[in-house]
Formats: C-alpha cells, sequence, structure tokens
C-alpha cells in the first residue's frame, strides 16, 4: 500500500516477481476504508445457534430401502425439516448432524410442534436409541465487520 508515493521500477519488478499487489491512495480515508474492508474479508463469520425443540426417541424402526428411523415425541418447541439436529444419550452429545426426513403418519412435513408424534432420520447416522434425546436448532452465519 503506497500513500502519496509511486513504486520505483525495482519495487515494481519485486512485486510482480512475488505476485504482490501495489496500491496507490492519495487520499488516507480512502487507504484505511480498503484496509478495513480487507481485513473484514479475512474474519470468520460468526456461527449462531437459534435452539428450536427437543424430542425423546420412543420406539426406533426399521424401514426397508430408508433405514432406521426414530419414532419421536416432540416435547419442547418445534422440530423442523431440514434442520440442525445433536443426538443426546445421558446428556452427552452422541452425533451432530442434519435431519434427513420428518413424517408424520406416512406424509413429509415441514415441521412437527410439541406434544405431536414424528418420524425422524439423520443424514448418514443410524445408531439411534430409545430414550434418547433429539435437539433440533438453526445455524446462521453472521458476517463480522471492523
Amino acid at each position: 500500500m503506497a500513500f502519496n508515493v509511486r513504486a520505483n521500477k525495482q519495487a515494481q519488478e519485486a512485486a510482480r516477481r512475488e505476485g504482490v499487489e501495489i496500491r496507490y491512495y492519495s487520499v488516507i480515508y480512502d487507504l484505511i476504508d480498503d484496509v478495513k474492508s480487507t481485513m473484514s474479508g479475512m474474519l470468520a463469520p460468526e456461527r449462531r445457534e437459534t435452539f428450536l425443540g427437543y424430542a425423546d426417541i420412543k420406539e426406533i424402526f426399521n424401514i426397508t430401502k430408508i433405514g432406521r428411523v426414530a419414532g419421536c415425541l416432540v416435547t419442547e418447541g418445534v422440530v423442523q425439516r431440514g434442520a440442525q439436529v445433536r443426538l443426546l444419550r445421558d446428556n452427552v452429545v452422541v452425533h451432530e448432524g442434519e435431519l434427513g426426513t420428518l413424517k408424520r403418519f406416512k406424509d413429509e412435513v415441514k415441521e412437527v410442534e410439541s406434544g405431536v408424534e414424528c418420524g425422524m432420520n439423520f443424514t448418514n447416522y443410524k445408531d439411534m436409541r430409545v430414550g434418547d434425546v433429539i435437539e433440533c436448532f438453526q445455524v446462521e452465519e453472521i458476517a463480522r465487520s471492523l
């Protein structure tokens, strides 16, 4: 970054050889804004979890072509299809992933509310047991800035 100066021939050659970009500024506020935007782009986004609900596994079913499906009762909040889930066994996280399917009787549904039974399976996970608790949540990524 250059402020009110120009790079000489040797500096330009060295920058080209090393693959470095030279930026010229004549207004200090433009330089500061560019540094801030560059630094903000380097910051990892902040992950914020929003709790949706809990469900207790009451029964496990083996369905052909689908695999293992957990028969659940939503005990608090809501469970939404496509949301992130944690499988808790004795209050210890056993698996964290994505909810694969969410069914009410034989119909695929978008969400199930508290006090209602449903069937769930998880993407790439089959070791569910009766008595496990499913915690459902959403994750949003918020861009950070300086």
